[in-house]
C-alpha cells in the first residue's frame, strides 16, 4: 500500500519481505498448524526488532517510522504479510498499541507499551461479544466502580485473536452510562480463556471470561469522554491493515494462478490461450486493482486522519470483503482438481479471506454503513 518512494522505505520494505520469507514461508505456516502453534514468540521478537511494533508509536515514547506516517508503513508490512499468509499478532498489537499512545494518559502505560514495542509481551483487543455482529460502541461486558476505587469487570468477549497467547487484554467494557477500554492482564483472577476453532491454519481466536475481575482505576486507557473517538480510530486501523494483507493475499494468489495457466497446456496450448479463461483472468484483474484501490484510498484517509476516515475504511471492507472471496474461488476453478486438495498451498489463502470477510464487520454490515452516511449526506444537501 506504500510506495518505495525513498531509499530508506525501499529498504524497510526489502527486508520485510526477506524476514518472511525466510522465516515465515508457506511451509513454516503448515508446520505451525502441524503442531497446534499459532506462531513462535521468539519469532514475533525479531519481527518487533524490525520496527513492526513501533510504527504507530511517537518517538518520545520509544517509536518510530520510516515514511513519516505509521498507518501506510504499517499497511505494507500487512501486505506482505499476506503474500505467505503468515503469523503473529501483528493486528491486536497494533491496534493496542493505537490506544495506549493515543489516548489521554499514554504516559500511565509507558511500561506496557515498552514491553509490546520490543515483543517481549503481546495485547488483544477484546471487543466481539458472543452472537452479535460488529458493534464496538455497543458491550455488554460491565465495568462497575469500586469502593476500592478500580473496577470490577464481568461479561464474555468472543473472537479474540491470539486470547490464549496474550499477555494483556484491552477490554471494552461499558461503565455506567459510559463506553470505557481497561487494560487487563491475561492471568488476572477472573480471567478464564477458551480456545475457538478457527478455520485458518494458524490464526487462532479465543472467547474470553471475566468473572468479577478486579483492576485498579489506572488500567482504564484513555478518558471517558475521548473513548468513543478512540475506539473508532482503532477500528480504522484494524480494517485497513485486513484489507491491505488480503490485497498481497489476491496479488500472489492471482499471478501463481496466471502462471498456472500459462504453464499448463491442454491439446497443445497453454490454458492461458483459450478465450473463456482470458475473460475470468480479466474480470478478476479488475476486481483485485478495485480492491487494491478502495484499500489505498482508505489508508491514504486513516493515515492523515480524514473526516471520511471511517467512511472510506467501510468501503474498502465491504469491497474487500465481498470480492475476495470470488476471486480467490475462482483461482481455484483455474487449477481444477489439484485446486482443492490439501498438498495445494491455494487453501491457506482460501482460508485467511474467508476468516477476514466476518472480523470487524462483514461486508454487509459495512455496506449499511455506507448507505447510512450516504443517505445523511443527502439528507444534508
Amino acid at each position: 500500500m506504500t510506495a518505495a518512494d525513498s531509499a530508506e522505505l525501499a529498504l524497510f520494505a526489502s527486508t520485510t519481505a526477506a524476514f518472511l520469507q525466510k522465516e515465515a514461508p508457506l511451509a513454516r505456516v503448515r508446520e505451525l498448524h502441524a503442531a497446534g502453534l499459532s506462531f513462535d514468540p521468539a519469532w514475533w521478537r525479531r519481527a518487533a526488532e524490525l520496527g513492526w511494533t513501533a510504527l504507530l508509536v511517537p518517538e518520545e515514547l520509544g517509536g518510530g517510522n520510516v515514511s513519516g506516517n505509521g498507518v501506510t508503513d504499517l499497511a505494507m508490512v500487512a501486505e506482505q504479510l499476506g503474500k505467505t499468509v503468515a503469523p503473529g499478532p501483528l493486528y491486536p498489537v497494533s491496534v493496542v498499541l493505537t490506544a495506549l499512545v493515543e489516548g489521554a494518559d499514554a504516559q500511565a502505560h509507558a511500561d506496557a507499551i515498552e514491553s509490546l514495542i520490543s515483543g517481549t509481551a503481546v495485547a488483544t483487543w477484546a471487543v466481539s461479544e458472543p452472537g452479535r455482529g460488529w458493534a464496538p460502541l455497543e458491550p455488554t461486558v460491565t465495568a462497575t466502580p469500586t469502593d476500592a476505587g478500580g473496577y470490577r469487570v464481568d461479561g464474555t468477549k468472543d473472537r479474540v485473536e491470539a486470547g490464549a497467547q496474550s499477555d494483556l487484554l484491552l477490554v471494552v467494557a461499558r461503565s455506567g452510562d459510559e463506553v470505557r477500554q481497561f487494560l487487563v492482564p491475561a492471568d488476572a483472577a477472573g480471567v478464564r480463556v477458551e480456545p475457538q476453532q478457527s478455520v485458518d491454519l494458524v490464526k487462532q481466536y479465543a472467547r474470553v471470561h471475566f468473572d468479577g475481575v478486579l483492576v485498579a482505576a489506572s488500567a482504564a486507557v484513555g478518558s471517558a469522554a475521548d473513548t468513543e473517538a478512540l475506539i473508532d480510530r482503532q477500528s480504522q486501523i484494524a480494517q485497513v491493515l485486513q484489507c491491505a494483507e488480503v490485497v498481497g493475499v489476491l496479488q500472489t494468489v492471482f499471478d501463481f494462478t496466471v502462471q498456472w495457466a500459462l504453464d499448463r497446456h491442454t491439446f497443445g496450448r497453454p490454458l492461458a490461450s483459450y478465450q473463456a479463461l482470458k475473460h475470468n483472468f480479466a474480470d478478476m484483474k479488475l476486481w483485485l486493482e478495485a480492491c487494491r484501490a478502495t484499500t489505498t484510498a482508505a489508508v491514504a484517509d486513516v493515515a492523515a486522519r480524514a473526516p471520511e476516515a471511517s467512511l472510506s475504511a467501510s468501503v474498502a471492507k465491504s469491497y474487500v470483503g465481498e470480492m475476495a472471496g470470488r476471486i480467490v474461488q475462482g483461482c481455484v476453478q483455474m487449477h481444477g482438481g489439484i485446486g482443492v486438495t490439501w498438498e495445494h498451498d491455494l487453501h491457506l489463502y482460501l482460508r485467511r479471506v474467508a476468516l477476514y470477510r466476518s472480523l470487524f464487520g462483514t461486508p454487509e454490515e459495512h455496506n449499511l454503513r455506507v448507505y447510512d452516511a450516504e443517505k445523511a449526506g443527502r439528507c444534508a444537501k
